[in-house]
This record gives C-alpha cells, sequence and structure tokens, in this order.
C-alpha cells in the first residue's frame, strides 16, 4: 500500500431542501433533488472551486450549517509534512465556510492536514472534525483526533503537531505560525485514519451510546502492530469528550491481520440504527440495539 492510501473516503454529500451538494475534488458543486427520482440526470451547476492539484488527499466533505445558508468543505493537504513545497498547500489543510447562495468562499480554521468527518454536537451547536495528522514519526506519533473547530483557528500543520511541537523536518520553520497553534481537544490514538464522524443524535441504541460521537477509523496502513479499524463512540458530557473511546463495530482484520473491511463514513438513519460505509468490504453495515424489538 503506498503512502497516501489510507484517505480514501467517498466525496461528500450534504442535503439541502431541494438542492443536493457535492464536494467534488476540485470543486463544490449542486444538483437539484427530487426524492421519488431513483437517478440524477441534471447537469451539475459549480458552486465554487476547491484547492486540487496533487493527487494526495484528494477526497473532501460537505456539511450545511443548521439553517442551510453556509456549506462547510474539507480540503486535505497535498502532502505529508509540505515536503512538495509549501506553496502547493494553498487553501489546503483547511475547512472552507461557503455562502450557499452567492458561491463566496473564506476560510474557517487552517493547519488541519486531513479534516473529513464534520457534525454539528446537537447540545452547544458547535462544529466538530476528525483529522488524520501526519507520517513518519513512528508507530505511536502523531495522533489522529477529534476535535472542535474554533473559527480563525490555527491547527499547526505542517509546522507544529498538537498545538505547539514542533516537527523539525518543515523547511523553512515558522515560529510564528507555531505560538498561533492550538491543540485538539481529543486524541483518537496515531494512524487510526479517522475518517467517518456522526454524533448519536437520534439514535435508537443502548443508554451507554445516548451522548457522543461515533467515529469510523479507516485504519492504520505503515503502523505495527495496525490500529484502527473499526467504529469507536466518544462519551461527551456538557458539550465535551468525556471519557476512553468504547468499540462500537469491530472485527475489520482477521487473524493473519489481513483487512476483510475498513470503516469509513458513519451516519444515524431515520429508524435510529448506525450506518456504517466500508470501503474495502464495498459494504453498508446497520448497527442496532440487540434488545430492541
Amino acid at each position: 500500500m503506498k503512502r497516501g492510501q489510507d484517505q480514501t473516503s467517498p466525496f461528500g454529500i450534504a442535503l439541502v431542501g431541494k438542492e443536493l451538494f457535492v464536494a467534488n475534488a476540485d470543486a463544490l458543486v449542486k444538483f437539484p433533488y427530487d426524492e421519488s427520482a431513483t437517478k440524477i440526470t441534471a447537469p451539475a451547476t459549480r458552486v465554487t472551486g476547491l484547492p486540487a492539484g496533487i493527487n494526495h488527499h484528494w477526497t473532501k466533505n460537505v456539511i450545511a450549517s443548521k439553517d442551510g445558508s453556509k456549506l462547510y468543505v474539507t480540503v486535505g493537504s497535498n502532502s505529508n509534512v509540505g515536503e512538495n513545497g509549501i506553496d502547493k498547500e494553498e487553501g489546503r489543510a483547511a475547512i472552507w465556510e461557503v455562502d450557499r447562495a452567492s458561491g463566496a468562499k473564506r476560510l474557517f480554521a487552517s493547519g488541519l492536514r486531513n479534516p473529513n468527518g464534520l457534525a454539528w454536537e446537537p447540545r452547544t451547536g458547535v462544529l466538530w472534525t476528525v483529522a488524520n495528522e501526519r507520517d513518519e514519526l513512528g508507530n505511536d506519533l502523531v495522533p489522529d483526533y477529534l476535535t472542535s473547530v474554533k473559527e480563525g483557528a490555527f491547527y499547526g500543520w505542517p509546522y507544529s503537531y498538537w498545538g505547539q511541537n514542533v516537527d523539525t523536518r518543515v523547511k523553512p520553520p515558522r515560529p510564528d505560525l507555531v505560538a498561533k497553534a492550538i491543540a485538539p481537544d481529543y486524541a483518537l490514538g496515531a494512524h487510526v485514519a479517522a475518517l467517518g464522524l456522526t454524533f448519536a443524535e437520534g439514535a435508537k441504541l443502548p443508554a451507554a451510546y445516548a451522548s457522543g460521537a461515533f467515529v469510523g477509523e479507516h485504519g492504520s496502513w505503515n503502523r505495527r502492530p495496525h490500529s484502527g479499524y473499526k467504529v469507536v463512540f466518544v462519551p461527551f458530557a456538557d458539550g465535551r469528550p468525556q471519557g476512553v473511546p468504547r468499540d462500537v463495530l469491530t472485527g475489520f482484520l482477521n487473524d493473519k491481520d489481513e483487512a476483510q473491511g475498513r470503516p469509513v463514513g458513519v451516519a444515524i438513519d431515520k429508524r435510529g440504527g448506525l450506518l456504517v460505509a466500508d470501503d474495502v468490504g464495498n459494504t453498508v453495515w446497520r448497527v442496532t440495539d440487540a434488545a430492541a424489538k
């Protein structure tokens, strides 16, 4: 497996009213949506361009604000730690805010090497993301993470990690940016490749999973032993992570440590089940309360 293949999530989509927004590799586009239709035949309408180029972290995700007026789009980096040149990272490793009506966009947060899942915390209304951090610092660095997304914040990439821990591989250094870097909220573990994120709102699962976030961990490509390859639940209290992750869906590795599946996106369906997209097993799994009738 080549470097970068740990990030193979599908394009993000967001439904707002009768418009379906799709985050493509190079643009945010939209289609008219008809829930009675079985396919889309209308051409895409371009909303705004997105940073593209080197095929490193090319997949993107999108979520709408609660009132539907804004869209938030993730854009991963073009490299591990800027080795292709910082000029190739313009507008990347970031979350963009896009005005739905005009298509005008602005950087909402930056320094996030490869943000993926996006979700609104139901109690506070704050935007959260999961991000994949840098590689090649060993088996136990750097933790992928779950974090609230603060407007205008810089999370360190590529110059530092987990706040202001300097990555000396990056040249030239930028102590001015390191001084601004903030630490994320919650470590998920090194190289777990967290891609999917959804909160438990609407879920009809056991009480232990009533308040918190489900995270799809695609799994490591360069760690021994492997990490990730499962769906975990991070408990929340008062709008913040509280306690250690709990395994929800496992068994994606066989006894030879070969991947039989790799979790990506997670979502709560209308009946309260947890849906898990598996891009190696080519399957969507549904997790329910075994005690429910």
